[in-house]
Parts: C-alpha cells; structure tokens; sequence
C-alpha cells in the first residue's frame, strides 16, 4: 500500500474488523457469505432484508409522488408531511410530543441517522459506549469520528442476551459522551427489558452522557415483549436521540428513509452535519412513508400486525429445525434474527461453521464474531454462534431447515 492510500479510512477497517494479520484488508464477512451463497446455491439466511416488498398501498403512493413529480431535492429536513407523520406516530405510540420543525429529521436510513449523530456529537478524547454484539457500521462511525469505543457485552440467557449491571456501570466513565443503545437488538434479538433501560438511563444522567437509540424494529417484538424507548424513561427527553426508519417496519429496505428525533439542539447538531452526506434522498418515497405512517384506514396498522404475527411464527419454524439440527438456539423476542450455538456439531469457530454451512448443506448464515470487537472477550464468549435471519418466505425456510436437518 502506497502512503498516499493512508488515512482515516484504515481506522475504519480496523474497527470493523477488516484488517487481517497480514494487514491486507478484506471485505466483510457479509460480502463473503454472499458470495458463497452465490456460488454454491446455498439458501442466504445470512443477510436480514425480506425476499418480499411492502404493503401495496404504501407503494401505490410512491407511484403515485412520481407521476406527481416529486422527484427532485426535497426539503433538506425532510418533506414537512413526513416529519408531522413521524411526530404524530412518537406521541401516538409513546406519547411523546414533537415539534415537527425542530424535533424531527429525515434521514437516508437510519444507519446515516447513527453516523451523523455520532460524528455530530463525539470525537477525539470521547468514549461512545455501546453493546457487544453489535450493528456493525457502529464501530465503523465511532471510528470516523476518532472516538473511542467502549462495549458492555450482552451474556446469553436462558430468557434471552441480558446486560450485567456490574460491567455496564464500570463502562461508564468522566469521557462517556455517547450511548449508542440498540433495542429490539439486532444481531441477537434481544428486547431489553425496563429495568435494564433504567439502569442505562440513570447511568446517562449521572455521568451527562447523550444518549443515541437505534430502534429500527421498535414494532417486530414477539411473545408480549414490549419496546420501550428510553426518551420516555424520567429525565431522558433532553438528551436522548431517537433513530427509526421505514425499512424494517414496513419491508422496504431499498428506500432508506430514515429519521431521528429529539430534543431540538442535538437535532440541529445532526442535521448539520447530515447535510454535507447525504443530503437529501428519497424524494418520491418521503411522502409514501407519511402517507402510511398517517394511516388514514388503519392499513398500514393491520400490515405490521400481520408482518410481526409472521415473523414470530417464522421464528419457530427455524427454531425449531436448528435445534433439531444440533444447535443450541437463543429463542429472540424481537427483530429478523436468531443466534445459535453450533460448538456441539460444527465446533468452536463460527467463521468456519459458516463455511462449512454453505459448501456441506446449503444454508448461509454470518458469525456473531463479526459483530465484536476483535478479540475482545465478549467475542470470545461468543465465537461458537451463527447468526440466521427468519425474514424470508415459508418455503424458503421450510427447505433451509430441510438441509440442515440433512
């Protein structure tokens, strides 16, 4: 590698576990398992998007902005209708109140919502705390902005990935500036519970640390599990960000609209900084979401019933055939994922189980090791376990679990 190809880009690939002992950089595991499933035939179950779109209705009214010629730059905060339908759908679901103008902004996704937050926010000589396992693209930003990272590793339980409320108050610490708290939990499935929140948001309060919220599955829980967002919890609507989106709610991925609520000065330090990413994004599809998030007729209500029934119903059928394939299954009350321990048959490496996967029965799944830190001892602790998506078809499953039983 040349000098001139040195820079801020290589923290990047360190932080996100893509530089190699031989400091060649590699692509992600994501692209590697891809690939595999590409040329072997193996069934993706690596890759957490649906293999079927969204409710007709919300995409009969992007069609409908087209044709309308809303296809150029939209307001840089986001079309007003969509940002009062993202404010009516907070204060209806968790009765928090927003002012539209300055409380809420369009993002493209929520992952552009989580790195302009964090390089708004944070930079060097800050420590930004989150959860192990987690969303890869944190450790990634946190390292853009030249903060420093702190995990809390989540431990597997019986009832789920709980958090050790000893390890999590030692986290923190006098250069906490961020948490980057992810729940419904994705890779694990994990929703935390209230206590757990509590204990995070006290802990925010006592050391003044802004919390960051990634709830892009806040309405895909199961078994009763309730999403409760930490702007709710006492004392926490002044310094909390809270970052949503479309794609998982309502099965549209491709369109990343995102958004971020809050309280209007850290709204203001993120859209400073949003504007010179992306911009703008999604002009046609950013009222398609504020038509469906408005729900005129209670169908777009009925579809993420439906869509969370399903999911939960799909959890169990792959559940069900991993551990009747020999894995050791954490059942997730949330999300598009299922974490498995394969050390019994497949043994201690999760890369490698992955491989094995795809070339000896046809299935692609990601390691949970790529969700950690680089030899940190939470990813030891959780080097054994694949990760498996449950959002794709009833027949695609149906043959996945056909192969792994095989």
């Amino acid at each position: 590698m040349t000098s001139a190809a040195a820079g801020r880009w290589l923290d990047v690939a360190r932080a996100a576990g893509l530089v190699g002992a031989d400091g060649v950089v590699r692509p992600t595991v994501f692209a590697e398992m891809s690939a595999l499933a590409e040329s072997t035939g193996a069934i993706n179950l690596g890759q957490g998007f649906p293999d079927v779109d969204g409710p007709a209705h919300v995409a009969e009214a992007a069609i409908e902005a087209i044709r309308a010629g809303r296809n150029q730059y939209p307001p840089g905060p986001g079309v007003p209708e969509l940002r009062e339908a993202v404010a009516a759908h907070q204060e209806r679901h968790y009765g928090l109140r927003l002012d539209p103008v300055t409380e809420v902004l369009v993002t493209a996704g929520a992952t552009e919502a989580l790195a302009a937050a964090v390089l708004a926010l944070a930079g060097p000589g800050d420590e930004v705390l989150t959860l192990e396992p987690y969303y890869d693209s944190y450790a990634a930003v946190i390292a853009m902005a030249g903060a420093t990272h702190v995990t809390v590793g989540l431990r597997a339980e019986p009832d789920g990935f709980r958090l050790d409320p000893d390890e999590l108050a030692a986290a923190f610490g006098p250069r906490t500036r961020l948490v980057l708290l992810n729940s419904p939990h994705n890779p694990t499935g994990t929703v935390l519970e209230p206590a757990e929140l509590e204990l995070v948001a006290r802990l925010a309060r006592e050391h003044d640390a802004v919390v960051v919220t990634d709830e892009v599955y806040e309405h895909l829980t199961f078994d009763g599990a309730r999403h409760v967002p930490v702007a709710t919890l006492p004392g926490m609507r002044e310094r909390t960000l809270t970052i949503s989106s479309a794609g998982k709610t309502l099965s549209f991925t491709g369109w990343k609209i995102g958004w971020v609520t809050g309280p209007a000065g850290l709204v203001a330090a993120v859209r400073t900084v949003k504007q010179y990413l992306t911009y703008v994004s999604g002009a046609p599809f950013q009222p398609a979401v504020a038509h469906a998030l408005a729900d005129p007729d209670g169908r777009t209500a009925a579809y993420v019933r439906e869509l969370a029934t399903s999911l939960a119903r799909r959890r169990d059928l792959l559940c069900t055939g991993l551990v009747a394939a020999g894995f050791d299954v954490v059942v997730p009350r949330g999300t598009y994922f299922v974490v498995a321990d394969g050390a019994a048959r497949w043994g201690e490496d999760g890369v490698e189980t992955c491989r094995r996967l795809a070339h000896e029965v046809g299935v692609v799944a990601v390691p949970v090791s790529a969700f950690c830190r680089t030899g940190s001892p939470t990813a030891e602790a959780l080097r054994p376990r694949v990760r498996f998506t449950f959002v794709k078809r009833d027949d695609v499953l149906v043959e996945a679990v056909r192969r792994l039983g095989g």
